[in-house]
């Protein structure tokens, strides 16, 4: 199994730090396919294309097709424009690095801090590669967030604790919930429209799926949620036998 890196040269953002990491030792190149060069280090492919970031669609299973090489994980270098506009090098839950303005995008220094991110995090050119979940660490503790703004920072806070993995973090805007009656009180969670149990039994097998064996936890946002909306929530997960975690459950 090998792990896609993708860069477009049609973003600064992610050009850069592609850059920077094929500057780093043990770069080969690799098979072209569809307009798409391709690097190889040990099991990581780094695919640079000329299009934009999102328009290249299922690319795992294009590689396998051309390559026959099984894809574990895809990593997007891209960029992100926040309302703040306040310079940050982040990483999105679902694997796309971000970054501010395009003041910033084109930083050498920014574009080296994601590279090396990359370069030590995969373990390329012969160190140890950092979060490989396995076996052994069967019933580690998983964190399923649940509500909260777009950068989710009351998950954030127990994502920083030592010991704690991360599957999915679902934003409140992710949740949809619509509320059929006038009165908030008592209601049933079958009762609620919207795609919020789709968003959240998708995102529980997705995170079990990637942590075989975990101890899956969901932590609800408190603060982020209207009670109806809390009380909906809680009762699908115990419906689902989803378990839900306090900050103290992570430590």
């Amino acid at each position: 199994m090998v792990t896609l890196v993708v860069a477009t040269t049609t973003d600064p953002a992610s050009i850069g730090p592609a850059a920077a990491l094929l500057a780093m030792p043990c770069w080969q190149p690799g098979p072209s396919f569809q307009g798409i060069r391709s690097f190889v280090n040990g099991e990581v492919r780094l695919l640079e294309h000329d299009n934009s970031i999102v328009k290249e669609d299922h690319l795992d299973k294009r590689w396998e097709e051309f390559t026959s090489e099984g894809v574990d994980e895809i990593i997007f270098l891209s960029k992100h424009k926040a309302v703040s506009n306040r310079p940050a090098l982040t990483l999105h839950p679902i694997g796309t690095c971000l970054c501010s303005t395009e003041e910033y995008w084109g930083r050498k220094d920014a574009a080296n801090v994601i590279a090396l991110l990359v370069w030590e995090g995969l373990g390329l050119g012969g160190g140890t590669s950092v979060g490989n979940w396995s076996s052994k660490k069967d019933k580690e503790k998983v964190l399923l967030g649940i509500g909260g703004g777009h950068y989710v920072p009351r998950h954030m806070d127990i994502i920083l604790k030592d010991g704690v993995w991360v599957g999915h973090l679902l934003s409140g805007y992710s949740l949809p919930m619509e509320d059929p009656t006038h009165s908030k009180v008592e209601i049933n969670a079958q009762a609620i429209g919207g795609t919020w149990r789709e968003a959240i039994k998708v995102s529980f097998e997705a995170t079990k799926a990637a942590f075989p064996g975990g101890d899956i936890l969901a932590h609800l946002d408190q603060k982020s949620f209207k009670s109806w909306q809390k009380n909906a929530i809680t009762a699908y997960l115990g419906e689902q036998n989803i378990k839900i975690g306090k900050p103290a459950d992570f430590c």
